[in-house]
């Protein structure tokens, strides 16, 4: 079924912890952006759920504060028409005579709309009341479905997706308890993003690249989720889960599994998550033995005295993974993971390094190598860039490097790209879920990530000054 024709069905999207960071800075922007876009239904309501003592029009005054802060110098019509979709239920997530209020609102919404609405419950909330949620969702008769009209149930749930293997086999097993596969979309919002998909695109659709994406050519692939902030505030929670947790076993592996993944013929769910899945089953573990070999972690200067940090704390902040691919494609092929907080400069990239020719026109004395890349850049600036060499004008065959590049944002269609939470929200209305992990990629992550995190206290934990700079592979 076309997208267009699932968006017109009347929809009541609910929003558990609508009073949090991510709806402030992401869902109620974004969902603002459809509206103006004409990419909502025609007919929909936004319920907000949450512990403050709040009325709808708290809410809506909440909300439209908000955008006209975010929306600040711009045009702003319309947004009272917007925020007059909202409505809000105060109460306690773990009660279920809160649910019961909650239910009661949806079932007042559905009669004045005459027809039982489909309806999206987004768990904007800390992983560890998913469990309870769904308790609660079910008790209430929430996670049922309309009958006869084609209405539909849907829920997005946010990473991190369990704390281990087992806490994640859990959350899976109490999700399908509840609902069917297609209903669920587990959110990594690096999917969402345009620059993601642009790496598709590329390997995909040029005919000169295929033949060279393998360990014949490729001789390493560096992936990089550098930031410069640090833990900005949420030391409760990211004391807990560490940066391997926090974006390894999901943004990172799945920037892996876009660049690794083989063809999946058509942009369609089954065969992307498919094909996702498997590359990412077939990584070698690593075992407490290879562990000093392939894994490095570290923790910033200054990361004990951050607020709700525990001062013994030995969570990392930066890590570096040496992961190897076990198949005819990758055999050989090293794919370094790295990522810190506080670090010299922000960056999210992925390098492909093609092996050095076995022959060149440069002298043998020349001081360097012809090799080349492929850097895709995720963030801060969009684009891919491929180096290359040229000869230096003059009497001598002497190379020179150059860089034939694309930027999203010279490029005039910057403005055009949906934010990732524009497209997320847009598929799970549609129903379309390809850029959403499957409960098989989300096992084959943890089956990889699992045996790190039971060794970690047998790694050194390395000290590391703010703004440092991580050497490159070579």
């Amino acid at each position: 079924m076309k997208k267009t024709k699932n968006l017109m069905s009347p929809v009541t999207i609910v929003i558990f912890g609508i009073t949090g960071d991510l709806a402030r800075r992401k869902l109620i922007p974004a969902l603002w952006n459809l509206f103006i876009s004409g990419n909502l239904p025609e007919k929909f309501s936004i319920i907000g759920f949450a512990r403050r003592e709040w009325s709808d029009d708290d809410l809506k005054k909440y909300a439209e504060d908000i955008l006209k802060e975010k929306n600040s110098g711009t045009l702003t019509v319309g947004i009272k028409d917007f925020v007059a979709n909202f409505s809000y239920v105060s109460g306690d997530l773990g009660k279920e005579e809160f649910y019961k209020a909650l239910a009661d609102k949806l079932l007042e919404i559905d009669k004045k709309s005459g027809v039982c609405r489909a309806k999206l419950f987004h768990l904007s909330v800390p992983p560890e009341m998913y469990e309870t949620i769904f308790e609660q969702m079910s008790k209430s008769g929430l996670s049922d479905i309309c009958a006869g009209n084609g209405g539909w149930t849907r829920v997005l749930v946010e990473k991190p997706f369990g704390s281990d293997i087992h806490t994640a086999e859990k959350l899976d097993q109490k999700m399908v308890a509840l609902f069917k596969e297609n209903q669920i979309f587990r959110v990594d919002h690096y999917m969402g993003k345009e620059s993601m998909q642009n790496i598709l695109a590329f390997r995909f659709s040029n005919s000169f690249l295929e033949h060279l994406w393998s360990s014949q050519f490729i001789e390493r692939v560096n992936i990089r989720l550098w930031e410069k902030i640090g833990i900005e505030g949420r030391g409760a929670f990211y004391d807990q889960i560490g940066a391997l947790r926090d974006v390894g076993q999901n943004h990172m592996l799945q920037m892996l599994a876009f660049i690794a993944m083989e063809g999946p013929g058509v942009f369609e769910a089954e065969a992307m998550r498919q094909s996702r899945a498997k590359v990412l089953s077939e990584f070698r573990l690593i075992g407490k033995k290879e562990i000093e070999k392939f894994v490095k972690r570290g923790q910033y200067q200054g990361y004990l005295e951050e607020p709700s940090v525990s001062l013994d704390s030995k969570t990392e902040t930066y890590f570096r993974v040496e992961a190897h691919i076990e198949n005819e494609r990758w055999k050989g092929v090293p794919f370094y993971l790295e990522s810190g907080k506080r670090l010299g400069k922000s960056a999210v990239e992925i390098e492909v390094v093609f092996r050095k020719k076995d022959s060149y026109l440069c002298p043998p004395n020349a001081g360097h190598i012809s090799q080349n890349t492929i850097v895709f850049r995720i963030q801060p600036d969009e684009g891919i860039d491929i180096s290359f060499w040229t000869k230096r004008p003059g009497f001598e065959m002497k190379l020179d490097p150059k860089t034939l590049s694309f930027s999203r944002e010279k490029s005039g269609d910057a403005k055009k790209a949906p934010d990732a939470y524009e497209r997320i929200i847009f598929d799970c209305i549609a129903g379309d879920q390809t850029l959403f992990a499957g409960a098989e990629e989300v096992a084959a992550s943890w089956k990889f990530i699992a045996p790190i995190i039971e060794n970690w206290d047998s790694l050194p934990l390395l000290k590391y000054k703010q703004d440092w700079i991580p050497k490159k592979m070579d």
